[in-house]
């Protein structure tokens, strides 16, 4: 027993050494691991921020390409309301001059119509200013008779 401890504190150094051996390994593929890991993941990190720059593009891109689909739509569509409104208004300037127009033939007509009144009212009174011409002459004839 005696040659056992003896030999005991020995082989305890020799194992202690060899721990601190594997402690020192293990750490060092820790190191290493943690390294690859890292190194896996900014290269992930970069390719993935290179996805998203892409995608930002991409997203931008088609945004531009609406937003120039949507104002050539404008556009067209703006035109199109010009269009229908200058017809419109060539229709309105054209009825506006047709009733002015028909209202000048109207002045007219009504012009005519007056003189052609004020005529008639001068024929009846002059056929009434005889009558009554007649009627004072019958009357100073009768007056006479009598």
């Amino acid at each position: 027993m005696e040659g056992v401890l003896a030999t005991l504190p020995g082989q305890v150094t020799s194992l202690e050494g060899r721990v601190d051996l594997l402690r020192q390994e293990v750490k060092a593929e820790i190191g290493a691991l943690r390294r690859e890991v890292e190194e896996k993941f900014n290269g992930l990190r970069q390719e993935l921020k290179g996805e998203i720059q892409s995608l930002r593009q991409e997203v931008k891109a088609e945004i531009g390409g609406l937003r120039r689909e949507v104002e050539e739509k404008f556009n067209g569509l703006r035109q199109e309301l010009k269009g229908e409104i200058q017809s419109l208004r060539q229709e309105v300037k054209a009825e506006t001059t047709e009733l002015r127009g028909e209202i000048q033939s109207l002045r007219q007509e009504m012009a005519g119509l007056r003189q052609e009144v004020k005529a008639e009212i001068n024929t009846a009174f002059n056929k009434l200013m005889l009558y009554f011409t007649a009627l004072a002459a019958a009357l100073a004839v009768l007056t006479f008779l009598r």
